[in-house]
């Protein structure tokens, strides 16, 4: 564990292992813990990198009060520069989708492999803009448990653990008033970025779970299908957070792609 400073703020990050770079993007409104068991599991043959975006986790507090996908992108093409990498494995869940799309816009040399986790590329409608003004309404005034309790409704399959509950509310409770306003304001602002899927030459996978009511099936499957050559995995009995709700079957699908990855 340990902090680096990066376009004026400090992150927070985990590395463990050895071997070409695995940058791993978390969702929203969550933190690098998210990625645990594939830390732990891909650390023999990825030098496995985990930040805390801006203003999350252990992260320096922002007073910004956007926290773009495009802020994110840089600020993690000016992480692996500075652990002297020039390219990574990078894999994004959700909100860590978005970032890893605008990722793929402005810096593309970095990527040597890419998997999409529970997200899509396209924007938010005028509904789903709402949406999130909404939240960040209710997030202040209702505090973050009832947040939490709505969120953790939407991300988790009906059927998750208590466990898997326990790890996903102590991220989002865990997470700054700020920065989850900042984050949804973001996330609001992004642009459809469909159309770059097409031009991604990498190695790439798409994961879903079976059971995701935010990002289905139907949108992982399109992007599957825009990107040339890439691979689906529908994870069974997991909803929109597959990587904690079944965690060996997502890392099963990491491996299959590392494995074709050029190293």
């Amino acid at each position: 564990m340990a902090r680096i400073e990066v376009n004026g703020t400090t992150l927070f990050y985990r590395e463990q292992g050895s071997g070409p770079p695995a940058l791993f993007i978390h969702g929203f409104p969550l933190d690098g813990t998210m990625w645990l068991d594939q830390f732990d599991a891909l650390a023999g043959s990825r030098r496995c990198v985990v930040p805390d975006l801006r203003g999350f986790g252990k992260s320096e507090a922002t007073a910004m009060d956007l926290l773009s996908m495009e802020q994110h992108a840089d600020d993690l093409a000016a992480l692996l520069g500075a652990l002297g990498e020039s390219t990574a494995d990078v894999i994004g869940l959700s909100m860590g989708g978005y970032v890893a799309l605008a990722l793929w816009e402005r810096h593309p040399n970095v990527f040597r492999s890419l998997a999409l986790i529970d997200t899509k590329s396209g924007a938010d409608d005028e509904a789903g803009k709402a949406r999130r003004e909404m939240a960040a309404i209710e997030v202040v005034t209702a505090g973050r448990k009832e947040f939490a309790d709505g969120l953790a409704d939407a991300l988790l399959a009906a059927h998750a653990t208590p466990f898997v509950k326990g790890r996903l509310r102590s991220m989002i409770e865990g997470t700054k008033y700020e920065t989850t306003v900042a984050a949804l304001k973001g996330m609001a602002a992004r642009p459809d970025r469909t159309g770059l899927l097409g031009g991604i030459t990498v190695p790439t996978t798409v994961i879903v779970g079976e059971e995701d009511k935010l990002t289905p099936v139907a949108d992982a499957e399109a992007m599957a299908t825009a990107i040339p050559g890439a691979s689906l995995h529908v994870i069974p009995g997991a909803g929109h957070m597959s990587p904690i709700e079944r965690p060996a079957a997502v890392t099963q699908a990491l491996l299959d792609l590392l494995d074709g990855s050029v190293a």
